[in-house]
Formats: C-alpha cells, structure tokens, sequence
C-alpha cells in the first residue's frame, strides 16, 4: 500500500454517511459549507443600519390621510451582511449550472453563453417598446427572422411572437380557433383532451368558455383513436393534445386524429412544450395541426424558471392565419420593417381577434432563441432533438430493471423516460425516493406527472448532458431506488444533508406563511 495513502478511507468509505452522522449537531447549526442561514429578519434589525442617514426634512404629507401608522420594519444590516446572507442563500439553490436538472417535460438544458452575451447588447436589451419604429430596425428584423425560422421548422405559414410563454401561447390558439368558428357562425363548444396532454390544456379550453371532455389513452400510453372518432361531432369544436405526449411518447395516428377531426369540422391545437424531442426531424404543420405554441424558453435554449421569462410564440395554419393577434413584423419591398398594429390591420389583417400582450414579447427571450439556431444551423437542431431522444432511451433502458417503467414496451421513448414506484417497499412512495436524491445531490425529477401512471416518475436529461454526467445520475437514481425497494426506512426521513429537513408539504400547501411575523405570532409549517 502507498504510504502516502496508508490509514485514509476510500473513496467509497468517505461516501458512507452513518445516521448518527446525520444527526450530528454543530454550536453554529451550520455542516462546513453547507451553512444554516438564518432569515434576513432574523439577522437583522429594524432599530439599526449600516449606514448613517441624516434626519429627513419634514415635508407635509400628500397622502390623503392614507399615512403608514408605523415603522416598516425592515431589518438593518451592513453592506457586508447583506452580501453574504443573498451569497450563502445561492449556494442553497440548485441549477442548471450546477449539476444534471432532469425535471421532465421542462428540458432544463444548458443555456450557451454566446446567447446571454448576444442578448445584453446595446440595441436589445436597452430598447423600449415606444420608441420609433425607424429607431430599432435591428430589433424588428431579429424578431422577423426569428418568425421566419420558426415558421420554417414547423411547416405553417403564419406565427404570432407575442404570447409569453405556454399557456399564454395555448390561449392565443384558443382564441384563434374560436374567431375562427364563429366567423363560419359555428357556435361549437366542446374541446377534447386527451389523458395524456398537459395539464394546462384543459385549464385554458375551460378558460376560453369551452366544456372540456376527456379522451382516453390506449394501452400503449398514446391517444385511443377509435375513442377519439366516436366522440367527434357537430359540438367538437377541437382537439387539443400534446405531442409528444406527457408519458414521453411520440403520437403515431396525429395525422389520423388532425384528419378526423378536420373531417366533423373541428380544428387542432398541439401543444409544442416537448418540440425539443423532434424539431428538426417532424414539421408539426404536415400532420395537420391548425395551432401550435414553441417554448422558446426550453426548445431553443432561454434560461427559464422560477415564474420566468418566458416565450411561446404560436404558428398557425392557413386556416387559422387570419385570426392570429396582433401585432406582428412584416417587411416591405424596400426592406424596411414595420409593426401591423390596429391602426394598419385592416388592409390585410382585418379578422385578428385582438392583442395578447400591450407590446410586442419579450426581446430577450427573441435574441437568445435567434442566436441559438444561427449557432446550431438546421443540420444542428436536428442532432440536438437526436440527442435529446438518445440520452432519455438510455436512462429508461438503464432503469427499467429495477423501476417499472409502464411504456417501456410501447417503443422508444422520446424526450423524457417515463416510470412508477410499483414494487417499492414499507409505503415508501416516489416523494420518499425524491427525498432521497436530494441527499444525493440532484434535484429529483418530476414527480406524480402524468396522473394516469401511478406514483409517476418522468425524468429528462436533455441533449447537454455527457454519458459520463448521465451514468453518474443514473447510479444515484438506481442507488435510491434499491433502498426504495429494500424498505430503506431512512427514506422517510430523507434528506439529511440539505439545508433544511423535510417539510410538512401538507401543511405548506394549505397554510403557507408568506409574510414575515414575529416567531410567537404564528404555527410553523415545517422544521
């Protein structure tokens, strides 16, 4: 034995954490770097600062009677304190940039620099949106090329950019295909969605005014055509279905269903959020989809989450092209672009139901995406959605033997890899194997989504992750998933190495605590 190495523990022995370790308390709370922080009430105080002010001048108040009573009491602290308390609490978060985030049906993928770089120059993002026209000729020729590649990938004619992200993009599609109906005179007022489509799909239909009605998934986890044909009448107003769909399957009939639905004189909606999975390889628009949104913010690669920014520009049909909002970028034989507005929409544009959004969208979320598919190129995009499908068929066949994945027969899987806790052992449910990579250092996957698999598990890795990042994900999934099924009872207290213990998610749900009260004046949630 070396003797440099003689006495120390391996790599696995240092891997090894006993529950009393687990347990182990410090005088600061805190474990090394993985630091208990405090609130930033708690750390600070309301009866001080870090800086002197001088006494503010009394002026008379212009309030109305509307005066605050009292202080505000926002804690004081240093310049120094109040670096390092939003410092230590970045450290708590996990990213993208931090390790494999494989949240399914999100595509959490790495966001390429050279995006960020192009979307902070001057031009984009120091605009405002009331500013000439003639003023930002660059920015509305990026939105208008950014149209036209959108249009291209999809095989539609049309394309609106303004809604804001996807269920933004659903209503705007919505509310096409009804000024399309009512245009004919057609009061129809059912919409069909399949089991398998996002759960915002029904959410917008019955927002837009529509009765909702449910179709069923075959056996192999795809839409059941037949159930979907005998359904259809003079009622059906359309369809709105995902596809890919939510359990990681590509829909084989969707010209067979576009048709058919065509056929009783209904429209389809697709949901794009999973476009990732085939851009480059399938052209939404030959499978006879009327409406389709595109999450520029996961396709093409816009840093996404926490509420946002978001972008789901929505491409039309011919039949639908007519009815789409405004405004849009439209380019004249001199090469100058300008907005279609109000104002201008009734040389051409005359049935457009209206606007989604005061302005245009969102430039940043435009210049990020453009930049994305002038970087890849089209024979670029068509290998990241290969990639895409590869990496989540090599988690399914890396785990299938030990997690049961439902579909893992019905074909390849697409994006994302579908799988369920049946067999796991003592109630141990997927929230506890969840629990459980935490203390592995990953984010867990997404959880009890889609509702028609039970205990669901929907995991994506995304094109950006190396076999080597995806074999180590795949270790500590199967790693978690053995004590799972070995009734590992430590689970149900799992984690242990985060920065807090496990909620009371019942509890957080149903009384969160969203403002800051003294300790004494309210029940804790959680730990």
């Amino acid at each position: 034995m070396n003797m440099l190495t003689e006495g120390r523990p391996t790599k696995q022995e240092e891997n090894i954490v006993m529950p009393e370790q687990a347990a182990l308390k410090t005088h600061t709370g805190n474990r090394a770097l993985m630091v208990d922080e405090p609130l930033i009430f708690e750390t600070g105080s309301p009866d001080r600062s870090g800086v002197d002010l001088p006494e503010a001048p009394a002026v008379e108040s212009r309030l109305g009677g509307l005066d605050r009573d009292e202080a505000i009491s926002i804690p004081g602290l240093s310049e120094a304190e109040a670096v390092r308390h939003y410092t230590r609490l970045s450290r708590q978060n996990y990213a993208i940039d931090v390790g494999l985030f494989p949240l399914g049906s999100c595509t959490m993928k790495h966001n390429p620099r050279l995006n960020e770089r192009m979307a902070r120059l001057k031009g984009f993002s120091d605009i405002h949106p009331l500013q000439p026209v003639d003023s930002v000729q660059g920015a509305l020729e990026t939105i208008y090329q950014l149209a036209d590649w959108l249009k291209t990938l999809t095989g539609m004619p049309a394309v609106a950019m303004s809604p804001k992200a996807g269920a933004h993009g659903e209503l705007c599609g919505i509310l096409a295909i009804r000024s399309a109906l009512e245009a004919r005179g057609d009061a129809r007022e059912v919409i069909l969605v399949p089991e398998s489509a996002h759960g915002t799909n029904p959410a917008t239909a019955a927002f837009a005014g529509y009765k909702v009605e449910d179709i069923p998934a075959n056996a192999a986890g795809r839409v059941d055509l037949d159930a979907l044909k005998a359904r259809l009448g003079p009622d059906v107003a359309g369809v709105m279905i995902t596809n890919p769909n939510t359990c990681g399957l590509f829909e084989p009939d969707m010209k067979a269903i576009s048709d058919a639905v065509h056929d009783a004189g209904g429209l389809v909606y697709c949901d794009g959020a999973n476009f990732n999975a085939i851009v480059g390889r399938v052209r939404p628009g030959d499978l006879g989809i009327d409406a389709m949104h595109i999450n520029l913010h996961k396709t093409f690669s816009t840093p996404h989450g926490g509420g946002g920014p978001g972008s789901g520009p929505v491409v039309f049909s011919e039949a639908l092209a007519p009815y789409a909002p405004l405004p849009f970028v439209e380019r004249s034989e001199d090469g100058h672009f300008h907005l279609v507005e109000e104002e201008t929409a009734e040389d051409h544009h005359e049935s457009s139901f209206g606007r989604m959004v005061a302005f245009h969208g969102q430039m940043g979320m435009f210049t990020r995406a453009l930049t994305y598919m002038l970087s890849h190129g089209a024979d670029g995009l068509k290998q990241v959605s290969e990639d895409a499908v590869l990496n989540a068929n090599y988690v399914l066949r890396s785990m299938e033997d030990l997690l049961e994945a439902p579909f893992a027969k019905s074909g390849p899987c697409m994006h994302e890899a579908l799988f369920s806790d049946n067999g796991f052992a003592n109630g141990l449910t997927t929230l506890d194997l969840a629990k459980g990579l935490i203390d592995e250092g990953y984010h867990p996957m997404t959880m009890y989504f889609p509702l028609v698999v039970h205990g669901a598990m929907l995991v994506e890795p995304t094109e950006t992750e190396s076999k080597a990042a995806i074999d180590q994900f795949i270790g500590a999934l199967r790693s978690v998933a053995e004590r799972a099924k070995a009734g590992d009872e430590l689970l149900k207290s799992a984690p242990h190495f985060a920065p807090r213990r496990r909620l009371d998610e019942t509890q957080a749900a149903r009384k969160p605590i969203l403002v800051w009260q003294e300790p004494e004046e309210y029940a804790e949630a959680a730990e």
